[in-house]
């Protein structure tokens, strides 16, 4: 694939971009460079009064793209809570992941829960909740849905806010693995796969590789400013949150992650702003390729103290309006973001 590659350099410097001198125009200068591998170190050289300058980018071909989206769930507890202790003969008894597998049967769409470990005694007159209560008398029905639905880790609890910003890798990985084993237990390997969206989108650097050492390649997340810093976005630096902001995605090549930004959160986005905000997305080249929808699962509800009533409805209208314009349902941390490798 040949790409356009732009810059600065100082007048009468002599700029090569990979080997092949560039085209100049005052400061600026571009070239024409053909990838060829997954991943092209491309450098760009000036020769000028003051010697050599080098600068080094390195890119990443998403050779076998096309229009996908993901749907993740954040903030699974209630319903694995409400299966548990009403003992229904079907996963599917329960509405929520009735409603779920309405959309699956309707569109195609595919699912991943990220849940906590605990309910932390939230919403409930009885005892704690956590996932080592939950029968594994479901798990062939979990395996038999696990095409589509998936579970994984999102935090211990819901509670503190922002658990890991500041807390160490190994409290982390700690709580992944609980969460992690309970799932194989309860619904099979074939049900779990690994979490791109830890609770509040925010962990130290340091835990980057130590994510990556998991298996973990997607970290999504806002990568948006607020009052002028940016948030929920595992604190990645300026230049590149602000890069991925306007171009969805970025590969951290010293860790191996890529950093996702989330498109819509259905939970947030009131029902008659679904589709523009959607059509606003595809009109973008940088932003149109890749959907990246999520909502969070207390607003399906109606104990929760700000349930919404149509929540299922505003997922019908993003799923159904993605499906309608050619986008394919993906799992993003199978090949490269739900693509072939």
């Amino acid at each position: 694939m040949k790409i356009k590659v732009s810059g600065e350099a100082p007048l009468r410097s002599q700029v090569a971009v990979n080997g092949i001198p560039a085209k100049r125009a005052g400061t600026k200068f571009t070239s024409e460079v053909v990838l060829r591998d997954k991943e092209t170190e491309i450098v760009a050289t000036a020769n000028g009064w003051f010697g050599q300058n080098r600068h080094t980018v390195r890119v990443l071909w998403d050779k076998n793209s096309f229009p996908r989206y993901g749907f993740e769930i954040d903030d699974n507890i209630f319903f694995l809570r409400d299966i548990a202790r009403k003992n229904y003969g079907s996963l599917f008894d329960c509405f929520y992941l009735n409603g779920l597998r309405n959309l699956n049967r309707k569109y195609g769409a595919k699912f991943v829960l990220n849940l906590y470990y605990t309910d932390g005694l939230e919403y409930t007159d009885t005892q704690e909740f956590d996932l080592t209560q939950f029968p594994d008398r479901y798990k062939s029905e979990w395996q038999a849905n696990a095409d589509w639905l998936k579970l994984t880790f999102h935090a211990y609890a819901n509670l503190p806010d922002r658990p890991y910003q500041y807390a160490s890798p190994e409290k982390l990985i700690a709580d992944l693995d609980k969460v992690t084993g309970q799932i194989h237990r309860f619904a099979g390997e074939e049900t779990y796969i690994l979490p791109t969206i830890i609770h509040w989108g925010m962990v130290q650097p340091t835990a980057y590789k130590v994510l990556a050492e998991q298996g973990v390649r997607v970290l999504r997340g806002y990568f948006k400013p607020q009052n002028g810093v940016f948030d929920v976005n595992y604190f990645l630096d300026d230049v590149r949150s602000e890069y991925v902001s306007r171009h969805d995605v970025v590969k951290d090549f010293d860790s191996g992650i890529i950093f996702s930004k989330t498109d819509m959160v259905c939970n947030t986005t009131p029902i008659d702003r679904i589709v523009p905000i959607l059509e606003s997305e595809v009109q973008d080249p940088n932003l149109a390729e890749i959907i990246d929808l999520m909502t969070h699962e207390q607003y399906f509800w109606p104990f929760y103290i700000k349930y919404i009533p149509e929540h299922f409805q505003r997922l019908d209208m993003a799923i159904r309006w993605v499906t309608e314009h050619g986008y394919k349902p993906v799992f993003f941390h199978e090949g490269l973001l739900g693509a072939p490798e």
